[in-house]
């Protein structure tokens, strides 16, 4: 049975791009219900990004047609698209950082006095409405260039509802939110489709895809893999349908050996946490969970010396260590892979070679001469060890997908031999098969006796690769769960109230018996 015509608002047919000779997209047909969810996904490189450029008018296919609300186009313009009402939210934030909230959100589109002059008030009014409705408390007379990039991320979506849409393409909006802010999120995308707006979630999050979608296209290789309602799919089948093959979605286990205490942390505080312990064992990975602004990233700053200490010690394979700077974290068998690879982890404009031997460059040089030949080796192994697909070494890094990247930032780190890692973030932005590749790597670092602490936003992620649990909440360690005795309910309750499930329950026994 055919869907009737008037149900579809948007309709892409066999649409076809290319750069430089290589196909981003390949005969793509692509349509969308109005007032539905419709995720597009697909592994990096599978052109979902491409093909929603081509409908924002950002790029031209080479051929097919696009029929829009029962209009036929060749191409939509920028112009077009905006004035047809769709809306797009790219995965790279496009915010002026030193204009204000308000500004940025009617920019191009300011409200304007009777005497053709900007009407401010009237900007700010209506701007702070928008927040509102996105249940954000936010000072629109504020520089954007002073907020976090979630409420960046908010802004971008407020412009986007500013400009009464039909359509809005939301671009891993949730790449950079946690918590409540995700919630905010699902909450505003829930009242669009009540609006009869039709929102287009391209997200690695399977889990969120499953939570709002209606429907999902997978995309791979450029070409159109199919398109079904979730209700009719099973997470291991849409999996299968991105990667190509079958795939053990289980996370790899643990077996267990946990060896010597790897480092112990004692009474740590800074400016933003307080009074933190903690302590790791060679052969274990522990996850810290906890929402937005709880301490996570910062705690691993200061355990990585990047943050100066204001009281706390220190620990290192049984000797008591100051942790100055990162270098003396590195001399003493330390790595941190950073949250954001592309500002903090990566030389992006540098080749893949330079990005992997930065941190060994004193053993593969002689005087002051670097030896291409250790060079090589260095990249050759790491190449092999962590698939890096790569043209060549000389390859900029910048050139490469978000997975790959991901794998130069750890295969910088891992030519140290370091004996502890941290990793904030580390399949933020990446497909499901780079994804459980870092996974084995993860399990097979811990075979060798490596002590790993793994910061995520990522509940399924926590408690699939934790052998234990920490929950920060205000700059504290709000408690510790084992692998056993963990639950999305106990993490997000101790993450959000600073106390667990028993604690609360006694307290709200107490209070009834008063």
């Amino acid at each position: 049975m055919t869907e009737p015509t008037e149900d579809i608002i948007l309709e892409m047919r066999n649409i076809s791009k290319s750069f430089a000779g290589v196909h981003a997209l390949r005969d793509v047909s692509f349509r969308c219900r109005r007032g539905t969810v419709h995720a597009l996904v697909g592994e990096n490189g599978a052109g979902k990004s491409t093909l929603m450029k081509i409908l924002a008018g950002a790029y031209v296919a080479d051929s097919g047609e696009i029929v829009y609300k029962g209009r036929h186009y060749d191409r939509l313009t920028t112009r077009e698209a905006l004035d047809s009402g769709i809306a797009i939210i790219y995965q790279e934030l496009n915010l002026l950082p030193y204009m204000t909230v308000a500004e940025n959100i009617f920019l191009g589109r300011e409200p304007r006095t009777s005497l053709g002059l900007l009407d401010s008030k009237r900007m700010n009014a209506e701007a702070a409405s928008l927040l509102n409705r996105l249940g954000v408390n936010l000072n629109v007379r504020r520089l954007v260039g002073e907020l976090t990039v979630a409420r960046q991320q908010m802004v971008e979506i407020a412009r986007a509802l500013s400009q009464q849409v039909d359509m809005i393409v939301m671009d891993e909006p949730s790449a950079i939110l946690a918590g409540h802010e995700l919630e905010i999120l699902f909450s505003i995308i829930e009242s669009l489709v009540a609006q009869n707006v039709t929102v287009v979630y391209i997200s690695h999050r399977l889990d969120e895809v499953f939570q709002i979608a209606d429907e999902v296209t997978v995309l791979k290789d450029g070409r159109v893999v199919g398109t079904k309602p979730l209700e009719a799919l099973t997470r291991s089948q849409l999996i299968q349908m991105m990667v190509g093959r079958p795939l053990d979605e289980v996370f790899p286990k643990s077996r267990g050996h946990r060896g010597e205490t790897a480092l112990v942390a004692q009474h740590l505080t800074t400016d933003a946490i307080n009074d933190v312990s903690l302590r790791l064992h060679s052969g274990e990975i522990v996850g810290v969970a906890g929402m937005v602004g709880s301490g996570r990233t910062e705690l691993a700053r200061a355990l990585f010396g990047a943050d100066s200490l204001r009281s706390g010690s220190l620990t290192i394979r049984g000797e008591r260590r100051r942790v100055s700077s990162p270098n003396a974290a590195v001399r003493l068998g330390m790595a941190l892979v950073p949250e954001d690879r592309k500002t903090q982890g990566l030389f992006m404009e540098l080749p893949i070679r330079d990005n992997i031997t930065v941190t060994i460059l004193d053993r593969i040089t002689r005087g002051a001469m670097l030896q291409r030949r250790l060079e090589a080796e260095a990249v050759q192994k790491a190449r092999g060890e962590l698939a890096i697909v790569m043209a060549s070494d000389r390859q900029e890094v910048q050139d490469l997908s978000g997975g790959n990247q991901q794998k130069v930032v750890l295969a910088k780190w891992l030519a140290t031999a370091p004996t502890v890692v941290i990793l904030d973030e580390p399949t933020r932005g990446i497909d499901v098969g780079a994804k459980f590749e870092i996974y084995q790597l993860m399990r097979a670092l811990t075979d060798r006796g490596v002590a790993i602490l793994m910061i995520s936003s990522e509940l399924p992620e926590i408690l699939g690769m934790s052998d234990r649990i920490l929950v920060m909440h205000d700059g504290a360690i709000a408690g510790e769960l084992s692998r056993e005795e963990a639950t999305e309910e106990k993490i997000i309750h101790l993450a959000t109230t600073g106390r667990g499930l028993a604690e609360a329950s006694e307290t709200q026994t107490g209070q009834a018996i008063d």
